[in-house]
Parts: C-alpha cells; sequence; structure tokens
C-alpha cells in the first residue's frame, strides 16, 4: 500500500461500508506518517492502549503547533470553550469529576440503573410506533430517536426541541472528521456557528434552571456546589453541549451497527431473542467488532515520544485508529469474527484511560435493552440492502439508514 493516499482512503466515504481490509493494511507498519508534518496514525492494539494511559500525549488541541495560532482565532469566535473531553488534567479531572456527581458513582451510584424501568418504555412505545408497517428504517424510527429521548430527560431538554438541535449537533459531530472536505474553511465557520448557536439555546435552558432548578443533570450543574465548587456558566454550557451530542450520537451507531451485525448473523439474533441475557456478551463483542467511534485524531505529543522504534516528535499530531486495534490478531484470537461467546473482550470501543466514555454505563443499557427486544419482536426481521447508505463521518462510523423488512411484530 502506497502512504500518499493513506488519509484520504481513511476518511473516504468509499471504504465506509467496509473499512476493515484498509485498517489491516495499516497494521503492518503500526506507527506510519503521510508525509513530513502530517498526523502519526497508530493502528494496533498495544500502542493504542498505552498512548492513551500515556500522560505526554494531550487532548489539549492549542498543543498542536501547527494548528495553535488557528485554533486560537477560532476560540476568540466560538465564545463556547472546549469540553473537558479537549482538555487535560488538572481542568479535565475537575470538570469531570463535577459532571459525574448527579450522573454516577460513588454521588449517585445508581442513576443508570434506575433509568432501567423508563428505558424500557421508551423502547416499547417506539417499536409500538411501528404500528402495521411491514418496512422500516430502524435509524430514523429507533436506534436516533430513542437515545435522544434519553439525553433529553436526563439532561432536562424539552424533547420537543429536538428539531432545532438536530441540525446543530449534526454540524458539529461532522466537524470531529479529521480530513476536511473541499473547503476546510467554510467548515469551520459553519461549525464554529452551530457551536454559538447551540450555547445560546442551552444558555436559555440554563437560566431557566438557575431560577426554578428540576430534577435533571442541567440542573445539578448549574446548582451544585461540591469540594471543587460551582462551574462557571462557561463550563455548565460546555458541558451541557457535549453531553447533549455525545450522549446521542454514538448510542445511535452502536445500536444500528448492533442490529445489522446481528441480521447478518441471524443465528445470533435467534439465540438473542430465545435467552436475552445473552444481550450484555453481544454488546461487549460489538463495541470490539463494529465500534461506533471508529478513531481518535485529537491527540497530541506534549514531548518526543518514541513507540516501536519510531520518534514521534513533540508538537506532532497522532491518529489512534480503535478499530483497527479492536481486531488486531495480536491482541485477539481470530479478530475478524463476529463471536458472541468470546470469553476476553478487553476492546477500546469506549477509549481507555481518562477519557475513556463518560456515558459508557448508559450507552450499554441502551444496546441491551434495544437489541434485546428488537429481536424478540420483530418477526423474522431482513435487511433491504447490504450494505446500507453510510454517514459521512469517519469517526462516528455507522449507517445513515437502516432499512429492513419484517413479517410482523410479536405480541409485548
Amino acid at each position: 500500500m502506497t502512504q500518499a493516499p493513506l488519509l484520504r482512503q481513511i476518511t473516504d466515504y468509499a471504504n465506509r461500508a467496509d473499512p476493515y481490509p484498509l485498517y489491516a493494511e495499516l497494521r503492518k507498519t503500526p506507527v506510519l506518517q503521510e508525509e513530513d508534518g502530517g498526523p502519526f496514525v497508530i493502528s494496533t492494539y498495544w500502542d493504542i492502549q498505552s498512548l492513551l494511559h500515556d500522560p505526554r500525549i494531550s487532548s489539549d488541541a492549542s498543543n498542536l503547533t501547527a494548528q495553535r495560532d488557528e485554533l486560537t482565532e477560532q476560540e476568540e469566535e466560538t465564545a463556547l470553550p472546549p469540553s473537558f473531553l479537549r482538555l487535560d488534567p488538572p481542568e479535565h479531572d475537575r470538570l469531570r469529576r463535577m459532571t459525574n456527581r448527579p450522573f454516577g458513582p460513588p454521588h449517585s451510584p445508581r442513576r443508570v440503573h434506575d433509568m432501567r424501568g423508563e428505558l424500557a418504555g421508551i423502547v416499547s412505545g417506539l417499536i409500538a410506533g411501528f404500528g402495521d408497517t411491514d418496512r422500516i428504517d430502524v435509524v430514523d424510527q429507533f436506534s436516533y430517536p430513542f437515545p435522544v429521548t434519553v439525553i433529553c430527560r436526563l439532561l432536562g431538554v424539552p424533547r420537543e426541541d429536538e428539531a432545532r438541535f438536530h441540525s446543530w449537533a449534526d454540524t458539529i459531530a461532522a466537524g470531529l472528521d479529521p480530513v476536511p472536505g473541499d473547503d476546510p474553511t467554510e467548515r469551520n465557520r459553519v461549525t464554529h456557528e452551530a457551536r454559538m448557536q447551540l450555547g445560546m439555546y442551552l444558555a436559555g435552558l440554563v437560566e431557566e434552571r438557575r431560577k426554578t432548578p428540576g430534577d435533571d443533570m442541567l440542573s445539578e450543574l448549574v446548582t451544585s456546589h461540591g469540594p471543587d465548587g460551582p462551574m462557571t456558566t462557561m463550563e455548565v454550557l460546555s458541558t451541557a453541549a457535549l453531553l447533549l451530542i455525545a450522549g446521542h450520537e454514538t448510542t445511535v451507531n452502536l445500536i444500528t451497527n448492533g442490529m445489522l451485525t446481528l441480521l447478518r448473523h441471524p443465528e445470533v439474533l435467534q439465540r438473542l431473542r430465545d435467552d436475552p441475557r445473552l444481550a450484555v456478551n453481544i454488546v461487549e463483542e460489538l463495541l470490539r467488532y463494529e465500534p461506533p467511534v471508529q478513531l481518535v485524531p485529537q491527540r497530541t505529543c506534549i514531548a518526543d515520544i518514541e513507540v516501536r522504534g519510531v520518534t514521534i516528535p513533540k508538537g506532532s499530531s497522532i491518529w489512534l485508529v480503535l478499530a483497527a486495534g479492536n481486531r488486531d490478531p495480536e491482541r485477539f484470537k481470530d479478530p475478524e469474527r463476529f463471536d458472541p461467546d468470546r470469553q476476553d473482550i478487553q476492546h477500546l470501543g469506549f477509549g481507555s484511560g481518562i477519557h475513556s466514555c463518560f456515558g459508557a454505563p448508559l450507552a450499554r443499557l441502551e444496546a441491551q435493552l434495544a437489541l434485546t427486544e428488537l429481536a424478540r419482536r420483530l418477526d423474522n426481521p431482513r435487511l433491504v440492502e447490504d450494505p446500507p447508505p453510510y454517514r459521512q463521518n469517519a469517526v462516528l462510523r455507522g449507517p445513515r439508514h437502516l432499512n429492513i423488512t419484517f413479517d410482523g411484530l410479536r405480541p409485548q
């Protein structure tokens, strides 16, 4: 494989339906730089895991030498500061700790667990909404509205406002792609505008919660005064924007990729229908086999780092191709096989280290409930087209539509 078209191959829509042959080629050169000054691409499991835990790897984009001036100008334009996902310790740790207080242990240990009944009710309602049809788009009618409804209820964002923040979220998510399209300046402008619009929308909700707090995460972020003190208004807005977008974008892909994989493996679909307990293993294997986040391009060296004899200079950009690491034969036996009985599934589907996915417990539960109920209720489901059309996003990879047909709905 020639190195020149590497970045285009990773982000090329033509490879979206099946990027895994390309990832196998990448692993043959575990530390690869396309051209002088370009990003270093890391594609093997152990190297990715090590770098995710290495304090010399920064998530703060201002440390990327080539982009420092551009990013400073962009941040002045957006008025919405980076979320804790794009910060390093100690600020990352402080904000993540504060965000976690109303979401998980030790302060709210049963928050996700206690949502199980509510989540199941949302799933049942969406399936009932299929009506008498024998054909649906899983994305539009199920795997998108489900996590959006959940994160809206959790945060306290009005579900009826979804049409407003949907386009902003799509635009911001598209901005994650590491290689812009024909006009990167225009893409940056559109992304920044979406961030500002979302920030202003959330500012209105924050002001309402200050006056009249409710039983939701946004209210708790606004009113909480724990050991770290209160969040500033801008920190609340940035955190709320992160939770709103990340709280549904990745889960949409996880559920859709999961249903697509099950339909391609009907014997596993039947096993899940017969034994719902298999859902836990299925979701973990899906996170390895078809992870919703394919690569992490926003990492920078803050010191020279040697990886497999290659020195990555300070200030260099690093891409960590999680999906390639998840199918690394040096780490997993028979990695190209979807195997829900796999005993060793220490995948990179939620990342690793201090930036591991904040919402992983909720995403797991949502996917388990969603796939179990689809398997149980849909009678003889079949794909209308394979492969389906994919989203443009190379980072958040998943079908844009998943049209299926079935013979009917089994009773609830």
